[in-house]
């Protein structure tokens, strides 16, 4: 009752990590040649913390990130809109994290090894298609490093293979590439002082031209700097050109940087935190439509490959990691099968459309521009733009739409029981 992985991100390897703690067997298979720790910050919200812990990694997580403690919007001219506690300080049971997205695979991928043994993941085997046998799936993977083919057998596939997922391919060959809505993110980490505290996000600006920054690091016990990462994003027409297709490409200052030259407050410097890091990548910023189903037969997909978003609730690997959790549950009541699949996507694919979509209207931080139409971001007293209320509810709406909420999460029961294995 083997469980196919194609991919081995922070979704597949969340999965796999499951399989191994509730006695699934599994195969992981990933196009990279060496999982090396790539990219740059995310954010880890509290429900997926609580997956995380419940897979023991509660004292690594200490030491791979930030404990974010606070979340405030701000406006371009850096006037503070709205300020709330996160993690702990909010409320939770659990802490949220800001980390380096590279650092929290290996963290993944290295406790993976150790647990389930160097053979458990093969790399350099990149997922190509599907064929349904009686009573099993028969994966097909193509080589990275000399393109010779091979097949492997099990109960069930899951497509963890992101945003080009060949797996989303086969089932909807009509889809097209992602989607492009008109939004450029440039991305880097620096080394800075900590402003605000050593443990803020913010989010400045409005619809068409922000900024997010948080720490990644705790201060350095000597110098007292933080590593920052820092997302610099400006919005184009549609219609206007650019190359949509290459979204990890390093990137050049002046294509961005002139627009954000004014942004220096007395409390943080956002031009000289740009000038700061050592390398630039640029994304233009994609999803895609949400789709009717996620599964066919013996395979379903997970993660990006699901339901990729825009990057604004800070909840994209969040959810790759719940939706592990999530089959692994349905893996324990309905055994490793179609049935198990099925009862995944009904929980996940509603809570995940809401998401995508809120995402592409700004998610939490469609408070931004509302007081820029309001007011274009100045004011001499907030309450006379928008009463706390009304913040406040645009708070929590979002919380409630990508399913963490304070007192719901706090009160569920824990997905995965303790010391569960599947009788498969």
């Amino acid at each position: 009752m083997t469980v196919l992985i194609a991919g081995a991100g922070i979704a597949g390897l969340s999965l796999a990590l499951t399989c191994d703690q509730i006695g699934v067997p599994f195969r992981l298979f990933e196009s990279v040649r060496d999982i090396k720790p790539l990219g740059v910050g995310i954010n880890l919200q509290p429900n997926a913390v609580r997956e995380l812990e419940d897979l023991g990694l509660a004292n690594a997580l200490l030491n791979t990130g930030v404990q974010t403690r606070a979340f405030g919007l701000y406006t371009k001219y850096g006037q503070e809109i709205w300020t709330e506690p996160r993690g702990k300080a909010a409320g939770y049971r659990w802490p949220q994290y800001s980390v380096h997205r590279g650092q929290l695979q290996q963290l993944l991928y290295q406790t993976l090894l150790d647990r389930a043994g160097d053979d458990c993941v093969e790399t350099g085997w990149r997922a190509t298609g599907f064929t349904h046998q009686k009573n099993q799936i028969e994966l097909q993977l193509c080589s990275t490093r000399d393109n010779a083919e091979r097949t492997e057998i099990g109960a069930v596939l899951v497509g963890a293979d992101g945003i080009h997922s060949a797996i989303r391919q086969q089932l909807e060959p009509d889809e097209g590439p992602p989607e492009w809505g008109g939004a450029v993110l440039w991305r880097g980490t620096s080394l800075s002082e900590p402003f605000l505290n050593d443990a803020s996000m913010v989010m400045i600006g409005n619809a068409t031209q922000r900024a997010v920054v948080y720490p990644i690091t705790p201060p350095h016990p000597t110098t007292g700097l933080v590593t920052i990462n820092w997302i610099a994003e400006l919005t184009y027409d549609t219609d206007a050109h650019w190359n949509r297709e290459d979204w990890n490409r390093k990137a050049r200052l002046q294509d961005f940087l002139p627009q954000f030259e004014n942004w220096r407050y007395d409390w943080l410097d956002i031009p000289e935190l740009v000038r700061a890091a050592q390398t630039v990548y640029e994304y233009p910023m994609v999803d895609r439509t949400p789709i009717e189903r996620w599964t066919e037969g013996a395979v379903t997909m997970m993660g990006d490959a699901a339901h990729p978003s825009y990057p604004v609730g800070s909840n994209g690997a969040s959810q790759a990691i719940v939706d592990a959790r999530v089959l692994g549950k349905m893996f324990l009541q309905a055994g490793v099968g179609q049935a198990a699949l099925t009862a995944y996507e009904a929980e996940l694919l509603p809570i995940t459309r809401k998401m995508t979509l809120a995402n592409r209207s700004s998610g939490p931080d469609a408070v931004l521009q509302l007081i820029e139409d309001r007011c274009d971001g100045r004011f001499d007293r907030l309450e006379d733009v928008a009463s706390h209320q009304e913040l406040a509810e645009h708070a929590s709406a979002y919380k409630r739409t990508a399913g963490f909420a304070i007192e719901t999460l706090n009160a569920q029961a824990r997905l995965i029981p303790e010391n569960a294995q599947c009788i498969c």
